[in-house]
């Protein structure tokens, strides 16, 4: 009898436990708490672009990709703990969607030897692979949404901002707090002032007061840098002190279909910066449908298919999925481990013609990273809501950051982390 329950637990570790000769890549997820209702769409993106691969495919090489997700709820503790608890089953790299957890575990990667890809989030001058060699943030930072969102409004603008008011409404928090310093650079240059409203992050609802100060002051235009029901509260508070809506630009992560839904017909013409397309008038969502929604394997059952955020975790899971391949074709074996996954990364070059090969033509920028460079181009495009037809329109092309203004803010930051950690920079 104790044989017996013993060959049962270990059958049960067995088969909770990724094969030793799979290819693993944890989800980091979050589909409780406040920000449940993004995190849960961007982790069934993230989890289906795998299961496409494995099922299409046969995996990355011909090695099966297994993704073991754990949740984090959002809270920084617990992603600590889910990155403890998964990094022992052969992890070949993180995506935590959060600034937050990804500040805990810069210092934690770089000891263990294990990539971090932050695309979109997280600390911004990780792009300087010389100082932060195992964190990847490609194809755009915070700092380059800052500053293509004040070049979309230079070109609103006949060229000039002189004289103009932004405002700066923000989660208060790591997050939220990100493009302050380059808000003010981009104000000194162009000529700008900006008026800094931080939003209680644990009370993100409760926005009066800021949107009184809003119509008190009548800036020109709202930067929001907004997570969750923020987002949606501020877009119904602008529509509440009839705030002109395509006035009002937010960051990627406040241009989701969860934001402006709520809102209803009065969100209609409201702005986000973004760093890929929108709809599923792509190819892939046809081998989606195919191999991995009509079959039933779909996350979730497939309800988010198709939106800003499942789209977003998808595109995550595209840019790992090529720098394991990449990691692969170095190495000259599909068996890979996470330090030739970092080789992978920092060799990456998704040019636009890879991108249609995969089936995403013109979703994104060309990805190309090196030594120096982890963050790649900085290019995104800018989005506007049509409440009528309910979807996401894109209004202008890949257009690329003030690099004369970030590069240094970069060399800056990177400079004094690797001067803080003890770190001598390599390339």
């Amino acid at each position: 009898m104790k044989l017996r329950f013993a060959s049962l637990v270990a059958a049960a570790i067995m088969s909770a436990a990724p094969a030793l000769a799979d290819l693993v890549v944890p989800n980091l997820s979050y589909r409780t708490g406040a920000y449940g209702a993004n995190g849960t769409q961007y982790a069934d993106g993230f989890n289906d672009y795998f299961t496409l691969l494995n099922e299409r495919d046969g995996g990355i090489g011909g090695e099966k990709v297994q993704v073991p997700e754990c949740e984090t709820a959002y809270n920084t503790e617990k992603g600590v703990e889910c990155y403890e608890s998964t990094k022992g089953q052969g992890a070949l790299a993180y995506n935590p969607l959060s600034t937050g957890i990804t500040y805990q575990l810069i210092p934690k990667v770089s000891v263990d030897g294990i990539p971090l890809y932050t695309p979109g989030y997280g600390r911004t001058s990780a792009k300087d692979g010389k100082v932060f060699e195992w964190v990847f943030n490609a194809p755009a930072n915070y700092w380059d949404g800052a500053s293509v969102i004040v070049k979309h409004l230079l070109d609103q603008n006949g060229g000039s901002l002189d004289g103009k008011k932004i405002a700066l409404l923000y989660h208060n928090s790591a997050y939220g707090k990100e493009p302050i310093r380059t808000l003010q650079e981009l104000g000194k240059k162009h000529g700008f002032s900006l008026t800094e409203l931080p939003v209680d992050a644990a009370a993100g609802q409760e926005q009066k007061s800021q949107w009184l100060q809003i119509r008190r002051e009548k800036p020109d235009y709202v930067i929001m840098w907004g997570w969750g029901v923020m987002n949606q509260a501020a877009i119904q508070e602008a529509a509440n002190v009839r705030y002109p809506m395509d006035q009002f630009i937010g960051i990627w992560w406040s241009g989701s279909e969860v934001d402006v839904v709520p809102a209803g017909a009065a969100a209609n013409g409201y702005k986000s910066a973004t760093f890929h397309g929108v709809g599923q008038d792509y190819p892939i969502y046809a081998d989606l449908k195919t191999h991995v929604i009509d079959p039933g394997k779909a996350s979730q059952g497939g309800q988010h298919v198709g939106s800003v955020l499942y789209s977003r975790g998808l595109y995550a899971a595209l840019v790992i999925s090529e720098a394991i391949r990449k990691a692969q074709e170095l190495s000259g074996t599909p068996a890979v481990n996470a330090a030739q996954v970092r080789d992978g990364f920092e060799a990456l070059d998704i040019t636009p013609e890879r991108l249609t090969e995969l089936g995403l033509p013109d979703f994104g920028p060309e990805i190309k990273m090196t030594c120096d460079n982890h963050g790649g181009s900085g290019m995104a495009r800018i989005q506007q809501w049509d409440a009528a037809a309910g979807k996401w329109n894109l209004i202008t092309e890949f257009t690329e950051p003030d690099q004369d203004v970030l590069q240094p803010l970069i060399a800056a930051d990177s400079e004094a982390y690797a001067k803080e950690a003890g770190i001598t920079p390599r390339c």
